[in-house]
């Protein structure tokens, strides 16, 4: 059974980070949504509510891709999470060349600690590359339009957490 794990903190999740799990979907049989916890980041929304609108909005990807899809929250090293689910591949999004110098930092790293465990990366679709979950809730704040970013489920999710 091949298993990927695609990490990150979803804080919230983009259209963009639904496209790299819709076609990540496709290269395995079982897709592990690592939420990490990091608490150094300040995210807008709490741990259960970036694993309830994973969850949600990936319900729909399995039924479509016939692939298992699980949200595990993870607080420890990637590359510990991607043995404690059993991956044999790190799944990452690249939106730009900035993106791409530091996970490649992040690649040299990983095999020093598990060379057992390959890291694939998946483009973003050219509508989806400038989309970041920082700019979404910058824009959010700002009283701004987001629904070009996100679902109408996760517009809606932080429409309610500003206005509370």
């Amino acid at each position: 059974m091949r298993v990927g794990l695609y990490p990150g903190t979803f804080d919230p999740i983009t259209l963009g980070h639904i496209d790299i799990i819709r076609r990540a979907a496709s290269l395995v049989d079982r897709l592990v949504i690592g939420v990490a916890i990091n608490r150094d980041k300040g995210p807008m929304f709490r741990l259960e509510e970036r694993v309830a609108m994973i969850e949600a909005e990936c319900a729909k990807l399995s039924e479509q891709t016939q692939t298992e899809i699980v949200v595990h929250p993870f607080e420890n090293l990637l590359i510990d999470c991607a043995v404690d689910v059993g991956a044999q591949f790190i799944i990452r999004g690249l939106r730009a060349v900035a993106d791409f110098e530091y996970e490649y930092q992040m690649v040299g790293m990983n095999r020093q600690l598990n060379d057992e465990i390959e890291t694939v990366f998946l483009m973003a679709e050219a509508t989806h590359q400038a989309i970041a979950s920082k700019l979404v809730k910058e824009i959010a704040r700002l009283d701004g339009d987001v629904s070009k970013f996100v679902t109408p489920q996760v517009n809606q999710a932080l429409i309610t957490k500003l206005s509370s």
